[in-house]
């Protein structure tokens, strides 16, 4: 596929494994480290990326126009309940849970996708580079702080950085929208504020 192309939920299925491969891969690390740069620890950042891709999944199918769903919904908080053993199993099951959301989506299928600065309403195509920005970002902040290698394929960070490019978010502090270099993974580190680990 071309890395012009729009980030899909096939690419999404793709962050998804890499995601769940590493963090299985840095089960028996300590998750109370701090995640990269964040304050936050591994456990936290790892939970905080299942929340909010699982909610990306859950604001697809309500398919609400004026705002997020009224209603709570049960997190999967493994790493901060002690059970960072089940971060990769965990990330690998809201990863599927979103994508089948966006594949099964009816035609025309819209919700509101952000509500800062202002609610948004995107069509089910942008829900994929929206729940693979947190999970790849997120990722790779666990990662950097478990110090277990993460490195997504290029031609897919390439088709999130396009397909994200213009969004809100960029325009956030601390943050900048990515430039187009030959080495899209690192375009989006350093756009979100990020280095490479």
């Amino acid at each position: 596929m071309p890395t012009d192309a729009p980030f899909t939920h096939e690419d999404l299925d793709i962050v998804t494994a890499c995601v769940a491969d590493a963090w299985r891969a840095g089960a028996g690390e300590d998750w109370s480290a701090p995640a990269g740069t964040l304050e936050w620890s591994c456990a936290r950042t790892a939970d905080h990326a299942l929340d909010a891709v699982l909610a990306v999944a859950f604001f697809l199918a309500a398919g609400r126009q004026d705002g997020y769903p009224a209603w709570e919904w049960t997190t999967p908080t493994p790493c901060q309940g002690g059970r960072p053993d089940l971060a990769g199993d965990a990330m690998a099951t809201v990863g599927r849970v979103l994508s089948a959301v966006i594949a099964t989506a009816p035609p025309g299928a819209a919700a509101v996708i952000w509500r800062r600065p202002l609610p948004e309403v995107r069509l089910a195509a942008d829900f994929a580079a929206r729940g693979g920005l947190e999970m790849i970002l997120h990722g790779h902040d666990v990662c950097a702080g478990l110090g277990v290698p993460f490195a997504p394929p290029g031609d897919v960070c390439a088709r999130l950085r396009e397909h994200s490019r213009g969004w809100p978010h960029w325009r956030s502090p601390g943050w900048h929208e990515a430039a187009a270099s030959d080495d899209p993974w690192a375009d989006l580190l350093a756009a979100s504020g990020r280095r490479p680990h």
